[in-house]
């Protein structure tokens, strides 16, 4: 690769730092709890039709252009169904269903641009999946043109995409490259052969290896890698040496997901074996592994479950105290305005935020018959603003003055004392440390953050049993 490596024996330090253990009898009592992973606030369970395509086209007629904002994207085909995929996607076997599906997307971005009163400053673009990849190169092409044509798409604008390796080509490589994107996120999940098979996603590693030539040759230096723990006949060896596998290929950033099984919603992930899945405590142990190995090697913690080289603009922005979080997880995009595109799709405006509906059908049609095809959302109220400032600085820091929060938000620094004095039991197991009224997350409950942040969730008692498990 030639791309600058990071190389795992070069970066070690003489005493890096390792993730704590943890007492079996900790995870145990939180072992099924189930709370948000907050990539917004309120949680999309909360979302209810009231939110419908006449709000949000109100929301787009206000929109203040000295703003900023990004486009989300989602392109919710897969040539294969992976068994541990929670995803709204659709398999197919032939283009005419994307192509179609294509040209509703055009007609949206259309009369979402035509709501607005002139061209949105954009600089983030997101495409994801699904396997935004299978579309044809031309199409692609075509797409981000219209993109910008439409908004004032900033010439340093980010430009991601989300790859299956698998399904990439040297002539898509290409054309993202001539688009413009510069940040490519590659799913591998696990380098194990027998993970593989018992998931349904054969991807060798050459295969991964040649995407990556690919993408930098096409002059697209920027790339994310994807995996997980907890998925059948993983072990703490195994993820460990998928994790240094993947430092061969010198990502600059790795995002780490836990396998959630739940095949009462997922059905196809029924074909799992639930036999060959770790316990809480072995996730922990494979998640820790995970960690260790990237830390070993020079790469930062970024908040729940991202790693960054030091120089990333992600672990700089997290010095900084600058890193946001949003529906594609943590993030250096600050816009004041997300807008979704596709079927499922999620916006979020300074008013709220709203997403399209899901089925395929439903999708079409409104945009068949001129209409914005959102299905519902949620309107902010000024303590949801409140309390979304607060979960999103500690998800993010590990560390948020409440105090602070409150007064930014002209309230008495004594806004959220009753959720601290409530919070006795988290400092007591050592999920939460409190100083005055700084909670913080101690590094060796790190996985556990987002029980912390639930304690602030006025929202959680309606749509817990919606949520993924603490553990």
């Amino acid at each position: 690769m030639d791309a600058p490596a990071l190389s795992p024996a070069a970066a070690r330090t003489a005493a890096p730092s390792r993730t704590a253990s943890v007492d079996p009898a900790l995870l145990a009592k939180y072992d099924g709890l189930r709370v948000p992973r907050y990539t917004s606030y309120p949680t999309a369970p909360h979302f209810t039709p009231a939110v419908d395509a006449g709000v949000y086209g109100g929301w787009l007629e206000a929109m203040d252009l000295t703003r900023s904002g990004s486009l989300y994207l989602h392109v919710p085909f897969c040539h294969q169904m992976c068994w541990y995929c929670g995803c709204h996607t659709k398999i197919v076997a032939r283009y005419a269903p994307i192509a179609e599906y294509l040209g509703h997307l055009r007609r949206e971005i259309g009369m979402v641009a035509d709501r607005i009163p002139g061209r949105l400053r954009v600089r983030h673009i997101h495409f994801g999946g699904g396997t935004p990849t299978m579309m044809a190169p031309d199409d692609f092409e075509t797409l981000i043109a219209l993109l910008r044509t439409r908004f004032d798409v900033a010439a340093d604008a980010e430009l991601a995409i989300e790859i299956d390796p698998r399904t990439l080509t040297a002539q898509m490589a290409a054309a993202l490259g001539r688009s413009g994107v510069n940040r490519a996120s590659l799913g591998v999940q696990d380098f194990d052969p027998t993970v593989q098979e018992a998931i349904n996603r054969v991807q060798p590693r050459a295969v991964t290896e040649q995407a990556l030539i690919w993408l930098r040759d096409a002059g697209i230096a920027n790339v994310n890698l994807d995996l997980m723990y907890g998925l059948p006949h993983q072990s703490v060896e195994s993820v460990a040496r998928s994790a240094e596998i993947a430092l061969e290929m010198a990502p600059d950033r790795l995002s780490v997901f836990g396998y959630a099984h739940v095949p009462w919603m997922k059905t196809h992930q029924k074909k799992i074996d639930e036999s060959v899945l770790a316990g809480t405590l072995g996730r922990w142990e494979q998640f820790a592994a995970i960690a260790d190995t990237l830390g070993d090697a020079g790469y930062r913690a970024i908040g729940l479950d991202h790693f960054a080289r030091p120089g990333d603009e992600l672990a700089v922005q997290q010095e900084e105290g600058r890193l946001g979080r949003n529906f594609q997880g943590y993030t250096t995009d600050d816009a004041d305005a997300l807008l979704g595109f596709g079927a499922s799709s999620i916006g979020a405006l300074p008013q709220g935020y709203v997403q399209n509906a899901v089925p395929f059908d439903h999708y079409a049609t409104a945009i068949e018959e001129g209409r914005l095809p959102t299905a519902k959302g949620i309107a902010l109220t000024d303590d949801d603003r409140l309390r979304r400032d607060l979960i999103m600085r500690l998800m993010c820091d590990l560390s948020v003055d409440a105090g602070e929060v409150a007064i930014a938000h002209g309230l008495d620094s004594s806004a959220f004392d009753a959720d601290l004095a409530a919070m006795d039991d988290l400092v007591a197991d050592g999920v939460a440390a409190i100083d005055g009224r700084r909670v913080s997350v101690p590094e060796a409950a790190r996985p556990l953050m987002r029980i912390v942040a639930a304690r602030f969730d006025t929202h959680l008692a309606s749509g817990a049993g919606r949520h993924s498990r603490a553990v």
